[in-house]
C-alpha cells in the first residue's frame, strides 16, 4: 500500500504581479483564514514556510499569530523552509544563501523555539549546485522543490538523493510532480502523477494542495475532496499529513533512493537577464556589506556592536530583495522600482558602516608632512591588481617629476589617465597595489628622486586593436600570439520575460557591431588602452579595450545605450581554438558543464577547456547569463522583453506605452584571458578584485600647510 501525503498549504509570492506591500495583506489573509480552517477541521494540517510571512502576522496582528503558534504545539501547523524567503537559488553569493537560511533560523528559534530541517523553495527557478553543502551546513538534511520540471529536465524518480560534486554533501530531495498549487478543483489525475516517478521499494509521496499564488489555501470543496477520495486510487491511500510527516515515513526507505549529482536546472532562462538593475543590486549590495563586515572584525567590541543592528536589518532587506520573482526580473515594473530603492538603501547603509569604520583607523595613523593616499584590503585574499583614484591636489595638475612613495619610500609605479568629470582641473592616477588581506598600505604624493623611475615587472602592456567591418577583429600584443576580439551580436528573442519553455535563445542575428576607427586613449607604463565606438541596432555603444604591464588579460569596459525591443544583446568569444568543455562559475565555486548550447545561470566567470591543451577564461561579474559551443562562449548582456509578459498573452502590434526592461544606459566590465595556463582560482580572485576594491582615502593631517594652486614648492 502506497501512501499520498496530502499537503495543504497556500503559496504566497510577497512580490509579483503586486507590490510587497500587497505581500503584507496576503501573508495576514492567508493566516486568518487558515487559523479558521483549522479550527473548524481538527483533522488537517496546514503548511507554511518562510519567516518572512510570519514576521509580518507578529508584527501586524499579535493576535493572529498567537493562533498560529497555538496551532503550531498542537501539531496542527507545520513549518517548513526555515528561510527567510524563498530566494532565487543561482544568481546569490554564497553568503547571501547562509543569511537566507541563518536569518530564518534565528528567527524561527527566538520566536517559535524550532527550526524546520526541510529546504522548501517550490518556486524557484533552478538550483545551485552549491545548495546542498549549505543546507548540511546549516542543520538541514531535506528539500522541497518543483523546477525544473518532468519536461525540462530528466530525473531517475521524484524523491532522490542530492549532492552539488562529488563527494560533496547530500540531501534527500523531493520534485513536486504536478504543481505546488490548485487553482482549479483537485483531481485523481493531478494525485496520480505524484505515484509515478517513485523509485521501486518506495512507499510515500507528497501531493499539494490549495489555492495560490496569492495565497489561499485549502477550501472547503478540495478538502471534502480528499475525504471521498482517500482509497479512490487501487493501492494508495490520502492521509492528511505534512512534509516533515512524509520525511519521517521516508526514512527506512532512503537505501532505495537514487543518487544525483550537480545543479538542477533549467527552467526560465529569461530570468538570469531579465531587469538587470535588481540583479546589480543585490551582487554589489552583497559586495559591499562583505567589506562592511570585514572591515568591522578588525574594529574594537563596542564599533562591532552598535553596526551589528544596522548590519543585520540591512541582510533581511537584502536576503528580501532575492525573492526569486524579485531577483529574477518577473515581477512588475512598479515592484521592481521598489526593490531597486531597498537594494540601493542596503548599499548606502553597508557603506556608511564601512567608512566610518574605515576612516577612524585611517585618520587615527601618524601625521606625516606629505599628502597621502591610505588603502585599506577589507577581503580574505591578498590584493594585487590596479587601481585608480583621484585625489585632490588645490586644483594642481601632476607634474612630470611627482611620485608616489610607499611605507618604506620606495618608488611606486604611477600613470595620469582621463578623469572621471570634465573640470579643467581634475586628475586621475592609475597604480598597482599589493595590500595583503586585512591590512592597510600608504602612498605619499613626492617629488621623484632625481633619475629614479619605477616600472611595473613583466612584458609591456602595448597592443593594436584591429577591427573588421562584420563587427570581428582582433588584439595584438607587442609581443606574442593575437587574441580574437569578442564579437558583439544582436539576436531576436520574442519570448516572454522568463523565456518559458526553451533552453537557449537561438534566434536569428539582426546585427552585429559597427565600430569606428579605433582610436588610441592611453599610452603610459602601466596601461594601453584603444577606444573604439559604435551602434548595433538601435543601440549605441562604447568599448575601451585595455592591457596592462605585466599581465596576462585584456580588459573591456563596455558601455551600451540600449534601445531594443524584443532583442538580446550577446557578446562571443572564440579564445582562438575550439573549446572542449567549462567551468562555470557558480556561488562558491564552479560547475563543469558541457558546451552544448544551453542557456545557464553565470557568476562572475567562465574557464574554458581547449580541445587543444590549455585553458582561456573570461571574467564578467556583472553578467548573469551563459551558454557556448565548441567555437565560442556566449554572455548574454542585456534583453529587452515587456516586464512581466507571460506566455500565452498575446502582444498587440505595438506596445510603445508600455515598459521594456533595460532600457537606457549599462555599463559592463570583463577581463579576458587568451589561450595559455588560467586557473579557476585566478579567475575567481580576478573576479573578487573586481568587485570588492580597496577603500582609499585622502589624508593632509601632518601636512604644515595646504598649499595654493600650482605653488612652486610643493610637495617637497
Amino acid at each position: 500500500m502506497r501512501t499520498v501525503h496530502i499537503i495543504f498549504q497556500a503559496h504566497i509570492d510577497p512580490v509579483w504581479l503586486w507590490p510587497w506591500t500587497a505581500g503584507v495583506d496576503e501573508a495576514l489573509n492567508t493566516s486568518y483564514t487558515m487559523c479558521n480552517t483549522l479550527d473548524r477541521h481538527p483533522d488537517i494540517i496546514f503548511t507554511r514556510g518562510e519567516a518572512w510571512v510570519y514576521e509580518q502576522v507578529r508584527r501586524h496582528d499579535p493576535a493572529l499569530f498567537r493562533r498560529i503558534v497555538k496551532h503550531i504545539r498542537a501539531g496542527r501547523w507545520s513549518v517548513v523552509g526555515g528561510w527567510w524567503i524563498q530566494p532565487d537559488c543561482n544568481l546569490p553569493g554564497l553568503e547571501n544563501m547562509h543569511r537566507q537560511i541563518a536569518l530564518g533560523r534565528d528567527w524561527f528559534k527566538r520566536h517559535l523555539g524550532l527550526f524546520p530541517r526541510i529546504g522548501y523553495n517550490v518556486d524557484s527557478f533552478g538550483h545551485s549546485a552549491a545548495l546542498p553543502d549549505v543546507m548540511v551546513a546549516n542543520g538541514q538534511d531535506n528539500y522541497v522543490f518543483m523546477r525544473p520540471m518532468a519536461h525540462e529536465r530528466e530525473l531517475p524518480a521524484n524523491v532522490f538523493r542530492w549532492r552539488g560534486r562529488p563527494g560533496g554533501k547530500t540531501v534527500t530531495a523531493f520534485r513536486i510532480s504536478s504543481g505546488y498549487a490548485t487553482i482549479f478543483p483537485p483531481t485523481l489525475e493531478h494525485v496520480e502523477s505524484n505515484l509515478k516517478p517513485l523509485p521501486e521499494g518506495v512507499t510515500h509521496t507528497m501531493c499539494f494542495l490549495g489555492v495560490g499564488d496569492h495565497g489561499g489555501g485549502p477550501n472547503e470543496h478540495m478538502i471534502q475532496w480528499v475525504r471521498d477520495n482517500r482509497d479512490a486510487i487501487p493501492g494508495a491511500r490520502l492521509e492528511f499529513s505534512s512534509p516533515e510527516r512524509f520525511f519521517r515515513a521516508l526514512k527506512p526507505q532512503l537505501r532505495h533512493l537514487p543518487l544525483v549529482t550537480g545543479e538542477l536546472q533549467m527552467h526560465a532562462i529569461g530570468c538570469y537577464t531579465s531587469h538587470r538593475p535588481v540583479k546589480l543590486g543585490v551582487r554589489r549590495a552583497e559586495n559591499m556589506l562583505a567589506l562592511a563586515e570585514h572591515a568591522l572584525a578588525g574594529a574594537p567590541a563596542a564599533e562591532r556592536k552598535a553596526a551589528a543592528p544596522v548590519i543585520n536589518a540591512a541582510w533581511h532587506t537584502l536576503c528580501f530583495n532575492s525573492f526569486h520573482d524579485t531577483l529574477g526580473g518577473s515581477c512588475t515594473p512598479s515592484a521592481a522600482r521598489a526593490a531597486d530603492d531597498q537594494l540601493a538603501g542596503v548599499k548606502a547603509t553597508a557603506e556608511q558602516v564601512l567608512s566610518e569604520t574605515f576612516r577612524r583607523r585611517a585618520h587615527a595613523l601618524r601625521p606625516d608632512r606629505r599628502q597621502r593616499m591610505v588603502l585599506a584590503n577589507f577581503t580574505e585574499v591578498r590584493f594585487r591588481d590596479f587601481l585608480e583614484h583621484e585625489p585632490w591636489l588645490e586644483w594642481t595638475h601632476w607634474k612630470p617629476d611627482w611620485c608616489l612613495l610607499d611605507e618604506r619610500n620606495r618608488l611606486v609605479p604611477h600613470q595620469v589617465i582621463e578623469p572621471e568629470t570634465l573640470m579643467p582641473d581634475t586628475i586621475r592616477i592609475l597604480f598597482p597595489a599589493d595590500i595583503p588581506a586585512g591590512k592597510f598600505s600608504t602612498l605619499r604624493i613626492a617629488r621623484a628622486p632625481a633619475g629614479r623611475t619605477a616600472t611595473v615587472k613583466g612584458a609591456s602592456g602595448d597592443f593594436e586593436l584591429h577591427t573588421a567591418p562584420n563587427g570581428s577583429g582582433a588584439l595584438q600584443p607587442a609581443a606574442g600570439a593575437v587574441c580574437p576580439l569578442p564579437e558583439l551580436k544582436l539576436i531576436e528573442d520574442k519570448s516572454d520575460t522568463w523565456s518559458h519553455n526553451i533552453d537557449r535563445f537561438a534566434g536569428p542575428q539582426f546585427d552585429h557591431a559597427h565600430w569606428s576607427v579605433p582610436v588610441r586613449v592611453e599610452s603610459g607604463p602601466i596601461r594601453h588602452a584603444w577606444r573604439i565606438d559604435g551602434t548595433i541596432g538601435q543601440s549605441r555603444i562604447c568599448a575601451d579595450w585595455r592591457r596592462y604591464a605585466g599581465a596576462e588579460f585584456y580588459e573591456l569596459r563596455l558601455r551600451v545605450t540600449w534601445h531594443e525591443q524584443h532583442k538580446l544583446l550577446r557578446l562571443s568569444w572564440n579564445p582562438g581554438t575550439s573549446i572542449a568543455r567549462r567551468e562555470d562559475g557558480i556561488s562558491g565555486g564552479g560547475v563543469p558543464r558541457a558546451s552544448d548550447g544551453r542557456e545557464l545561470p553565470l557568476r562572475d566567470r567562465s574557464l574554458l577547456h581547449l580541445a587543444q591543451d590549455g585553458t582561456a577564461g573570461v571574467v564578467a561579474p556583472e553578467v548573469f547569463s551563459v551558454s557556448g559551443d565548441e567555437s565560442a562562449v556566449h554572455l548574454t548582456l542585456l534583453r529587452s522583453c515587456p516586464f512581466a509578459h507571460h506566455d500565452p498573452k498575446i502582444l498587440p502590434a505595438k506596445l510603445e506605452h508600455y515598459a521594456w526592461i533595460d532600457q537606457g544606459e549599462h555599463a559592463f566590465t570583463f577581463r579576458f584571458f587568451p589561450a595559455g595556463k588560467i586557473t579557476a582560482r585566478e579567475l575567481d580572485r580576478h573576479a573578487l578584485h573586481l568587485q570588492r576594491r580597496p577603500v582609499i582615502a585622502d589624508l593632509t593631517r601632518g601636512m604644515p600647510y595646504r598649499p595654493y594652486k600650482d605653488e612652486a614648492g610643493w610637495p617637497a
